[in-house]
């Protein structure tokens, strides 16, 4: 925690500093990715960096853990499972923080100038420690449970089986070269995996594990973004995915890590609600096969909205997991219905709650586009449902859904 000397400057200036970290974060990849051209290639994402993505959610995370910091609320380690899931997800050692270091506080001088007064600078500097080595402790943690060494996360593994499961969605079926067993999963979590694309560069992107398959097998679903669909910068959109979905098949060897993240099942009698958009689907298909197999008693209402059954990735697993589960049931919404005739549950258009019977007292998960899941959240808690049971899992570098 705080000096209470630093926490007075700290609260005094974040209105300032709060402000500007969006101008500094954009200065400190820069100056970070001059000095070290290696974690731009090899490690950070290039699309978010191109889209601004990473900038954003790195002046977010360091404006919250702030805030919390000098605020009477919550743990201020709260915000951090999600990034240190992903830091462990990716390798991160802790010998790599006082190279963001080194390069964030210059960034910050370089943009406020002389209002980086010596004591504004100390109590920053005690803001980024104690961010960063209450996300240190927690990867350790999470290396440990794992039972590898920190950073060891690398695992080599084998498509054995590529299934198309819409137009621009295929599951790969991973597996242990010398057929031995993989890591366990929890429902809910992802892999990492990277890829050497034809530039050198080796990048990498987390895929949700949808828990279909042999019990010695991951299974990933990896959705294509359409060729030429540039973004900003000249960086090219889904370029790992694209790449798994026009390169990887049958006999392939890929480099994946073991699985992480937090977004899991809570356990309990409460009854679960599962809200998900496209791709959004894939944990929604992992947290239903693990109900499957445990023959749960829970109440399970499941919700899904795409452009049209024709795109819909898992249509028939879905279906079938649902009608394997009696105390399920499932909505649809398509955005193009086509001929098919809407019917209870499967509706023309976007999703809407208001005619669905939905628990007060559920737990709610919710995947899909940060602002689907914005309009979800609203509804869900207009009818009832507390923030508190509301989880989600965001597809890209911590974006959060907006508080209604």
């Amino acid at each position: 925690m705080l000096t209470p000397e630093s926490a007075a400057v700290v609260r005094a200036t974040l209105p300032v500093i709060g402000g500007a970290i969006g101008d500094i974060t954009p200065v400190f990849y820069r100056r970070m990715f001059a000095a070290h051209p290696e974690l731009e290639r090899d490690l950070f994402n290039r699309g978010n960096q191109a889209r601004g993505d990473q900038q954003r959610a790195l002046a977010g995370a360091v404006a919250a853990y702030a805030t919390l910091l000098v605020d009477d609320g919550p743990d201020p380690r709260t915000v951090l499972a999600r990034i240190a899931h992903k830091h462990a997800s990716l390798g991160i050692l802790p010998e790599q923080y006082p190279i963001v270091h080194e390069h964030l506080f210059a960034a910050i001088v370089e943009v406020l100038g002389e209002a980086v007064t010596p004591e504004v600078a100390a109590a920053w500097d005690e803001v980024y420690w104690d961010m960063a080595d209450a996300l240190v402790s927690i990867e350790l943690g999470l290396y440990g449970e794992a039972g590898v060494t920190p950073g060891d996360v690398w695992r080599t593994v084998r498509v054995r089986r590529r299934v198309q499961e819409s137009p621009d969605t295929v599951s790969l079926e991973l597996v242990a070269p010398d057929g031995g067993p993989l890591p366990a999963a929890r429902p809910g979590q992802y892999v990492s995996v990277a890829v050497t694309l034809p530039d050198g560069a080796r990048q990498i992107r987390q895929y949700s594990l949808t828990g279909a398959g042999a019990p010695d097998a991951w299974t990933v679903s990896v959705k294509a973004i359409p060729d030429g669909a540039d973004r900003a910068g000249g960086a090219p959109a889904g370029e790992v995915s694209n790449h798994l979905h026009a390169d990887a098949f049958e006999g392939d060897d890929l480099e994946v890590s073991i699985p992480f993240g937090e977004l899991t099942l809570v356990e309990g009698e409460n009854p679960l609600v599962l809200i998900s958009a496209g791709i959004g689907i894939t944990p929604m298909i992992g947290f239903l096969h693990h109900l499957r197999r445990t023959g749960t008693t829970r109440r399970v209402v499941v919700l899904h909205a795409d452009r049209s059954p024709a795109r819909h990735a898992h249509r028939a697993e879905l279906r079938a997991l649902v009608d394997d589960i009696p105390t399920a049931e499932l909505h649809r919404w398509y955005e193009d219905l086509g001929a098919r005739p809407a019917q209870d549950r499967l509706r023309p258009g976007l999703i809407d709650l208001d005619g669905v019977d939905l628990p007060h007292d559920a737990d709610a998960y919710l995947c899909g586009p940060a602002p689907f899941m914005t309009v979800v959240r609203s509804a869900l808690l207009g009818r009832g449902v507390t923030a508190d049971r509301i989880h989600h899992e965001v597809f890209g570098p911590a974006q959060e859904i907006a508080a209604a």
